[in-house]
C-alpha cells in the first residue's frame, strides 16, 4: 500500500514508487499482540534523489532530519505510537508531510537595521552618569 502517492501540498507530491515500508516488532503495550505483530513502521524516502523536491527544499529537510538521514540521503522515519500498524503507517506519511512542509516554507524576511531613538539615547547616558556618580562615591574622601 506504499504504491499509493504522498500529497504534501498543492505543488509538491512524492510518487508512491519513492516510498518504502518496513514493518518491524515494535515494544511497549500491547500485550501478545506486541511479541506477535509487526506493528511498528519504518519509512524510508530518498530525499536527495528524490525528483519531487527542488535543491532549496532538499537541503532545508536535510538539516531538519538530523540522524534520522543516511550518508546516501535516505531519511528514516520510524512509527510505533500505536498498536496498530495501519495507525503506524499513517502516523509515519504524517510525520513526513511535516518534515517537508516545514523545509518548504519560505525563509525569514531578512532584518532591518534600525537606529535607537532619541529618547532612548539619553536615557542610556543619563542611566550611565548615574552610575558613575555611584562609583566615584565609593572612593576616597578628598580631604580638606
Amino acid at each position: 500500500m506504499a504504491s499509493d502517492p504522498l500529497i504534501i501540498n498543492s505543488r509538491i507530491t512524492i510518487a508512491g514508487w519513492e516510498l518504502t515500508e518496513q514493518f518491524v516488532l515494535a515494544g511497549g503495550p500491547g500485550g501478545q499482540n506486541v511479541n506477535k505483530v509487526s506493528t511498528a513502521v519504518q519509512l524510508f524516502f530518498n530525499l536527495m534523489g528524490s525528483p519531487a523536491l527542488n535543491e532549496r527544499i532538499k537541503q532545508n529537510a536535510a538539516k531538519l532530519a538530523g540522524k534520522r538521514m543516511s550518508k546516501e540521503g535516505v531519511l528514516m522515519i520510524e512509527a510505533n505510537r500505536f498498536r496498530s500498524q495501519e495507525r503506524n503507517r499513517e502516523d509515519a506519511r504524517e510525520r513526513l508531510k511535516e518534515l517537508i512542509l516545514k523545509a518548504a516554507e519560505p525563509p525569514p524576511p531578512p532584518r532591518k537595521k534600525t537606529k535607537p531613538t532619541k529618547g532612548s539615547i539619553e536615557r542610556r547616558l543619563k542611566e550611565k552618569s548615574g552610575r558613575a556618580e555611584v562609583k566615584k562615591m565609593r572612593g576616597r574622601p578628598i580631604g580638606d
